[in-house]
């Protein structure tokens, strides 16, 4: 099992912390072009790392990013991975369930798109939307045709229900990272004043009109509802083997930063060393190299 990298805004594995203690946004600033630098340098460290993950074929990586709506979760997630070999990323984004999906677990639909050995998994949301979306609007619940679901109203039999939820998320979690997949999850932390700004800018560019919903503004009125679901989530689910970071996401350049360089140090923490050729075909390169050149 991989070892968690120590950082300002890794959640705390026992839970003792509060997300209002968890800045949005981080004072350290960059020049644009120092930015870019700095982010160049990093994808070109993590196109290497990828490189030696699959040739090693014995790791997955799984990054789950979360957010609040205008977070910035596309842009980071395309940052981070620009440059890598595109046959060793795949990314899934998870929104409304089908009616297929919702006629299984709540977990079926993302197990069944895990990244295999030697890839990088990437998922746009995820299965922690059962503990956030439904948990704020757990009418959603009536559609998955649950047993002995409990009623709305019965405090703690929705507490229990919540826990379970919690239970299997961990339990799935443990199972993926005792079988060699890397899990890293990311709560882009964004402030609901800078959360508006973005919708606002949305309406004001023409360019940008297409990525305004008004669905999103609506959820934006359930916001304290929302970070009590965050907290919640985060105390109960940020483990050893699968550690939550809440970044600072009102600077999109200094969020992007930080993630890629997690990614990057958890990556180094595995040591990947590349195949080595068997004995009989390493004692023959010289022989095999002579047929190559030409006089």
């Amino acid at each position: 099992m991989f070892t968690a990298i120590d950082h300002s805004y890794q959640i705390p594995f026992d839970g003792n912390f509060s997300l209002s203690d968890f800045p949005t946004l981080d004072k350290t600033n960059y020049t644009k072009k120092d930015y870019k630098k700095r982010l160049k340098a990093k994808q070109k460290e993590l196109d290497d790392l990828q490189q030696a993950l699959y040739a090693n074929n014995q790791y997955s990586v799984l990054l789950v990013f979360q957010a609040m709506d205008a977070a910035g979760k596309d842009s980071t997630i395309r940052a981070v991975l620009k440059g890598i070999n595109p046959a060793g990323c795949q990314v899934y984004s998870f929104k409304q369930p089908s009616k297929e999906e919702l006629d299984h677990d709540f977990l079926w639909r993302s197990a069944k798109s895990l990244p295999e050995r030697g890839r990088i998994g990437v998922f746009n949301r995820s299965y922690y939307e059962e503990v956030l979306v439904v948990k704020v609007h757990p009418q959603y619940l009536q559609a998955q045709n649950l047993p002995d679901l409990p009623d709305f109203d019965d405090k703690a039999a929705m507490d229990t229900f919540w826990q379970q939820r919690y239970e299997s998320i961990l339990d799935h979690e443990k199972h993926l990272a005792l079988n060699g997949t890397i899990v890293l999850k990311f709560f882009l932390n964004v402030s609901q004043k800078e959360q508006h700004r973005r919708f606002l800018s949305r309406i004001e560019n023409p360019k940008k009109n297409w990525k305004f919903s008004p669905s999103d503004l609506k959820e934006s009125q359930h916001w304290d509802k929302y970070q009590a679901a965050y907290q919640q989530m985060l105390v109960k689910t940020s483990k050893p083997w699968a550690p939550w970071y809440a970044i600072p996401a009102d600077n999109k350049e200094t969020m992007r930063l930080m993630v890629c360089d997690i990614i990057k140090q958890s990556l180094e923490t595995l040591h990947l060393p590349y195949p080595s050729l068997n004995k009989e075909i390493a004692s023959k390169l010289d022989e095999y190299k002579s047929q190559l050149i030409f006089d």
